[in-house]
């Protein structure tokens, strides 16, 4: 089976699917990051990873590319590329370029409207996960809201 994801050079094939393992999921953004012009790395990236029945990653889009310590972050356009490809789940993740993996009061907040949002399109969001260059933290893993 091949699993796609998408990255900032577009669509790209993987040889192996790709499970919602925490640390897998850190070494592929960690990619897509090394994979960006030096001066965007340093901005915050969120992403939305669509996830199947099996718990293999479908996609991972970028949904926001923000500032240093900053970026948008909404239900329309997380939950837009889930509803088009029709996956049962979805996990967000974005990291933290200051390095440190500590959840903000705003992730927090978010974490929860985009947990009901998925309620309500029954689309549930499995995780959310905060990454750094050396750290990942897992809202699930740490059963924050999970």
């Amino acid at each position: 089976r091949h699993t796609r994801y998408i990255s900032v050079t577009g669509v790209q094939t993987c040889a192996l699917p790709i499970y919602t393992d925490t640390k897998k999921i850190h070494e592929i953004l960690l990619s897509i990051l090394k994979a960006e012009r030096e001066i965007d790395r340093v901005k915050e990236h969120y992403w939305g990873i669509g996830v199947n029945n099996n718990n293999i990653v479908q996609y991972i889009e970028l949904i926001s590319l923000g500032i240093l310590n900053y970026s948008i972050s909404h239900p329309r356009e997380t939950y837009r590329l889930a509803i088009q490809k029709a996956v049962p789940f979805i996990m967000i993740a974005h990291n933290h370029p200051s390095g440190n993996c500590k959840p903000s009061a705003k992730d927090l907040i978010v974490t929860e409207i985009l947990k009901n949002s998925g309620k309500v399109l029954d689309i549930p969001l499995l995780d959310h996960i905060i990454i750094t260059e050396k750290e990942v933290f897992s809202f699930r893993e740490e059963k924050i809201y999970f």
